[in-house]
């Protein structure tokens, strides 16, 4: 099991629509039961960032792990900030998440920076891997 990086559960937000809108959670189903889901937002609110998307929130149940419901979301993220009229989606993955890597890599993301030790997980540091599409020549 991976340890991801999150808040205590006491200070993480009530609701989990209190900082997301419906239209910014894509969902995945398979015969009406939900097997991942893809978030997308606004990470810096200022007018000269508007052209950039964050995909930060990337999730497959893990009976469904390999099956196409992540590289659909990613996909469907992918039209959804072209439709948003976005030039560009960013996002961050832990360095030793390599399935994540590849298939973000395969979706034609690039790396485009790491910040190096970022999070002590189980006892040992991880890189934070910064990764973008751009999607406007």
């Amino acid at each position: 099991m991976t340890s991801l990086p999150a808040l205590p559960r006491q200070l993480a937000p009530r609701s989990f629509c209190e900082r997301t809108r419906p239209d910014d959670v894509l969902v995945a189903e398979v015969e009406g039961v939900v097997v991942g889901y893809a978030k997308l937002s606004q990470s810096i609110a200022l007018p000269s960032h508007d052209h950039v998307l964050t995909l930060n929130g990337l999730a497959v149940d893990p009976q469904r792990l390999r099956h196409g419901a992540g590289r659909l979301l990613v996909e469907a993220a992918i039209q959804e900030t072209q439709g948003r009229g976005a030039d560009k989606l960013s996002l961050r993955v832990l360095g030793s998440n390599t399935s994540a890597r590849l298939l973000y890599e395969a979706c034609g993301f690039v790396v485009e920076g790491i910040l190096r030790a970022e999070f002590l997980l189980n006892g040992r540091y991880v890189d934070d891997v910064l990764m973008a599409r751009q999607l406007t020549p």
